[in-house]
This record gives structure tokens, C-alpha cells and sequence, in this order.
């Protein structure tokens, strides 16, 4: 693990000589050599190969001079072990086998030693921890978020048999929040000893519920996640989608850095999170599609939003677009470059006042 870097640094709301850059989704169909990679391996099995896996998690930390990498997964990878049966699907995500909708459902849903059921997420982490220039970011799926996979039994616009459960038998979905936050805090804590630097929590759907349910029926799961890996010293970031109005209560999850999308003003997310969490983000990911001029017009003003203030990460408000290959390698290392040289500058001279 490195000793010293500025993503670590700036997550600790440190001062730093450059703002930290990554982006969610770093490594994907964007990149002809991912693309060849797939030709020959579906997702889930390049997870289960620990040399291919970190063969593609390392790609981007060379091609974009990123300052940290993330682990190449899925977020539906710890809920095998668990009971689930499920595949990814191409252009559509994951679907379930059978779907998780009664108390006998939850139920079946078993807790499992991570080391021993995932054992190549391990094998992957220690490589890389043992390789990589920069730090490790870790990940899995936030409860919602996972609870809406396996109830609905794949994607979902409106949700509604999730909500339909969460509301009508709220003993069941307390239970099974229960579960996958006691699932999450075993993965993760594991990621952690084997060497991730942070890690992440992707709640991507949590912003399609109103404050009071996201208070009432999640915001107790990711409180006691975090609670239990606040000990392991490492960064606890959480992120979410559509989360603007959720803020204020995200703010009591016990993260210490937040994911903030394009929707929402630096500023303002700063006002509603408070002084004691780190911000990451928050450029829309289809500026990458934008003219040059645009898009450093664009990330110009993130960085200048950001640095007004300690603890930022710049970041996409969520992942690279790869549905569509069009996107350039060249134009992510010349973003990152951007960045890099941009804030050191304004940082040099004085820009933020915290420095």
C-alpha cells in the first residue's frame, strides 16, 4: 500500500499540491485492449482469474496516470455465496435466477466467510496491492441497491416490487438489510486485509426513494457498515445517483468521502454534507463525448468548486458511458492531465484558502 498519496490525502481532508483524479468505470469497452480481453472472457470469469483481473485493473492506472485504481468487479459478485443465482447479461446487467420476495426468501439467504467463497477477489487484491504505484480502491453493492437486484430479479426503472416488499412487510426488508449489511462488512473487511486502500459503496438506485424511506428503511444498514469498518483507518466512501435531496441524511452514514453527481452544485453539496466529509466528482460523464474546448471549460469549474474547500477527489458524477466505444483512452489521460496541471496552479497560487 502506498504510503503517501494525494487521493489518500485528500480524503483525509488534508491539504494537497494537485487535485487527485479517478474515474468510476476506469477500466472498460472504451479500451481496445478490454475489448479484446472480452472477447475471450465474460466478466464474471475475468473476476475469477486473478492475473486477468489485475491485468485489467492496472490498464488505467498506466494509460490515464490515474491516482488511484479500482478493484475490476461487479457489485453483484459477493451475493452468490449468499444464495442468489444470477448472471450478467450483456447490454442488459444482472438477472436473477430466482428472485428474493418473502420471509422464507430472506430466510434461505446465507452469511459466509469471504476468504473462503471469494478467495480469487483476495488473490486479485494482494497482487495488486503488492504492484500498483498508486492506492487500492475496493468495492461492493450498497443494500438498496442490491436488494433492488434481487427482488426485482434485474434492472428496474420504477422499483416497484422493492418498494412494494419495503413498505408492506417492513420485518422482512429489515432482515434482509440486515443480512447484505453483515455480508458487506465481511467482504469489505476482507478487501481491507488484503491490501485495498478504500473502499467503496455503491448505492447506485438509492436515490430513487424519497428522504424519509431512505432514513427509515436503508440509512440504519449503511450506518452500521460503516460503524463496523470505521476501525479497519481506511476511507469509507459512499455513493449514490439522483442523491441530492438524500445529503443531509447520507451525511449521519458515518462515510467519510461522498460521491456527488453533476446534478448537484459543489457548493451546495458542501452545505448539506457539513465540513467533516470529503467530496467526490461530479463532471457528467457524457461531457466526455464534448468537444475539448467544453469539456476543460466544464472541468475548469469543477475544480475550481472543488478546491474552495478541503477534501476533493475529481471524479465522474458516476461511471465512464461504455455502452458506446467511442470514446477516446486519449481524451481520459488528456482530462487527467488537465486536471493534474490546472489545480496545481490555482493550489500554487493560493486559490484555496485552507492550502
Amino acid at each position: 500500500m502506498p504510503g503517501s498519496s494525494t487521493f489518500l490525502q485528500a480524503c483525509a481532508r488534508e491539504p494537497v499540491s494537485t487535485v487527485p483524479v479517478w474515474y468510476m468505470r476506469q477500466a472498460g469497452r472504451y479500451q481496445p485492449e478490454y475489448r479484446k480481453v472480452r472477447e475471450k472472457y465474460s466478466l464474471l470469469e475475468i473476476v475469477r482469474h486473478p492475473e486477468i483481473c489485475f491485468q485489467v485493473t492496472k490498464l488505467p492506472v498506466d494509460q490515464l496516470n490515474v491516482d488511484a485504481a479500482i478493484l475490476f468487479s461487479d457489485i453483484m459478485v459477493p451475493v452468490g455465496p449468499l444464495g442468489v443465482k444470477f448472471d450478467i447479461k450483456e447490454h442488459v446487467g444482472p438477472v436473477i435466477e430466482s428472485p428474493v420476495r418473502s420471509a422464507a426468501d430472506v430466510d434461505r439467504l446465507h452469511l459466509y466467510d469471504p476468504n473462503i467463497e471469494l478467495p480469487y477477489v483476495m488473490e486479485t487484491i494482494r497482487m495488486l496491492a503488492n504492484d500498483l504505484p498508486v492506492p487500492l480502491i475496493g468495492f461492493t453493492g450498497g443494500p438498496f441497491t442490491l436488494a433492488s437486484y434481487m427482488i426485482e430479479g434485474g434492472p428496474s426503472r420504477n422499483y416497484v416490487r422493492t418498494k412494494q416488499l419495503m413498505w408492506s412487510e417492513p420485518a422482512v426488508w429489515h432482515t434482509l438489510m440486515d443480512k447484505l449489511a453483515e455480508m458487506n462488512i465481511a467482504y469489505l473487511t476482507a478487501q481491507i486485509q488484503a491490501g485495498a486502500s478504500a473502499v467503496q459503496l455503491f448505492d447506485s438506485w438509492v436515490g430513487h426513494l424519497a428522504p424519509e424511506d431512505f432514513e427509515r428503511y436503508v440509512l440504519p444498514a449503511v450506518q452500521k457498515m460503516f460503524t463496523a469498518l470505521r476501525p479497519l483507518g481506511v476511507p469509507l466512501i459512499y455513493s449514490g445517483v439522483i442523491t441530492g435531496e438524500l445529503l443531509p441524511l447520507i451525511a449521519q452514514s458515518g462515510a467519510t468521502v461522498v460521491s456527488i453527481d453533476w446534478r448537484v452544485p459543489i457548493p451546495e453539496a458542501r452545505k448539506r454534507l457539513g465540513s467533516h466529509i470529503a467530496i467526490q466528482g461530479n463532471l457528467d460523464p457524457v461531457l466526455l463525448f464534448a468537444p475539448w474546448q467544453e469539456l476543460e471549460r466544464r472541468a475548469r469549474a469543477v475544480v475550481d468548486a472543488g478546491i474552495a474547500g478541503p477534501g476533493f477527489i475529481f471524479n465522474l458524477g458516476h461511471g465512464v458511458v461504455h455502452n458506446n466505444p467511442t470514446i477516446e483512452t486519449a481524451t481520459l489521460a488528456r482530462l487527467t492531465e488537465f486536471v493534474h496541471e490546472y489545480s496545481r496552479e490555482r493550489l500554487a497560487q493560493g486559490a484555496a484558502d485552507w492550502v
